[in-house]
């Protein structure tokens, strides 16, 4: 019998070999370094933690299930995961990449990888003719973020997918925002799927994780040798403890999804906010691609205000939200990406991408949607008389 994703979501991990034969619907933490060998000449299934350990295993075989692919990978965090899948290239590889990234693959991309050899062009993946006139011959990745951090640009998947496949490139996709519930990359072509498990999936500000999903079998063997060589594994507690967090991904994504839209609309008709980035709205450039990909809008929206001082105001007015980095917990965060997410962009390149000094990120937790409005509004109103 197929299930559907929120059957999934709730009994993915639970696995014969993954579970005890005591009728336990929890995955035990398997807290061992090590694993005892009944032979010399023939190992079991698990030696040694980095290697494999059966909760993390579970975990794997979850999310991979979820997104439809053929192995998952637990990793420390969402960038160990966006690191390792970088790892599948070599000196002289070129990688064209979404301008609107997240900050931390944008200082790996730019700080990092160049010092292996590997250069990089980074282009506006909302226009699919510019992502075809970016691919060289040495092209070996198209590097996919979409909705995109944090100006939620849209890229049309399957357009990017056939480019790829016409000069020999894989095609990555941070499948954070969406999560497997509302976005199947793989199902569209996508090679390999990433996540920061840190926001939706975990969804309670808990742990930090990363999860990567490979189509095939040869890319699912590439990234176990470079999870098992670059040893950056999730943690044992921190496996059971986002086992467990997922089991309520359909139940919380779904109702912040629903708010989400109900704030973008809000603040698309305020005097005050200049411009909304939600691919929920009709007006969003996108929404029409991200609707045939996806199947909500998602629980992030961005918004810009007319200055920094606004901007301050406005923050320091509301109530409700914690202002932090990160989002995707059950408590709404309101982020700063200039100064946050994004703050190891140059100012220059921010600017290029609209991160402006006024530029505010909003993740929609599960307080009551009232309530949220009204701090809205209270806050919008102080922040008025700034400008």
């Amino acid at each position: 019998m197929s299930k559907r994703l929120e059957t999934a979501l709730v009994h993915g991990a639970i696995r014969e070999g993954y579970t005890d034969k005591k009728g336990a619907v929890n995955v035990p933490i398997y807290l061992s370094s090590t694993f005892h060998q009944e032979s010399m000449d023939e190992f079991g299934e698990y030696d040694y933690a980095r290697s494999g350990n059966p909760t993390r295993a579970a975990l794997e075989k979850a999310i991979a299930e979820l997104e439809g692919g053929h192995r998952g990978f637990a990793f420390a965090t969402g960038m160990a995961a966006v690191s390792a899948c970088f790892m599948l290239l070599s000196a002289g590889d070129h990688i064209v990449i979404t301008e609107d990234v997240y900050g931390g693959t944008y200082r790996f991309v730019t700080k990092v990888l160049p010092r292996f050899g590997i250069t990089h062009t980074f282009v506006d993946f909302t226009d699919v003719e510019a992502v075809k006139a970016a691919v060289k011959p040495e092209t070996k990745l198209i590097y996919i973020e979409t909705p995109s951090n944090p100006t939620l640009g849209i890229t049309d998947i399957r357009a990017v997918v056939e480019i790829s496949k016409e000069h020999g490139a894989m095609t990555f996709l941070d499948n954070t925002f969406m999560t497997p519930l509302h976005q199947r990359p793989l199902d569209l072509g996508v090679d390999v799927v990433i996540h920061s498990a840190t926001k939706f999936l975990s969804g309670h500000s808990d742990i930090v994780a990363g999860l990567v999903v490979t189509k095939d079998e040869e890319l699912g063997n590439q990234i176990y040798f470079i999870q098992n060589s670059f040893g950056s594994v999730l943690g044992v507690q921190d496996c059971f403890t986002l086992i467990q967090n997922m089991k309520t991904t359909a139940v919380r994504f779904n109702e912040q999804t629903r708010v989400a839209g109900r704030i973008a609309d809000y603040l698309a008709q305020h005097p005050l906010v200049e411009n909304v980035y939600y691919p929920g709205l009709a007006t969003h450039p996108g929404a029409a691609i991200h609707a045939g990909q996806a199947t909500s809008a998602g629980a992030v929206l961005s918004f810009s205000l007319p200055s920094y001082a606004v901007a301050k105001a406005f923050v320091e007015a509301m109530q409700i939200p914690v202002f932090a980095v990160s989002l995707g917990g059950v408590e709404s965060i309101l982020s700063y990406p200039a100064k946050m997410s994004h703050a190891a962009m140059e100012p220059e390149e921010r600017a290029k991408r609209g991160i402006t000094d006024g530029l505010l990120r909003f993740s929609v937790g599960l307080e009551n949607e009232d309530d949220l409005l009204e701090d809205f509004a209270q806050a919008l109103a102080v922040a008025q008389q700034v400008k």
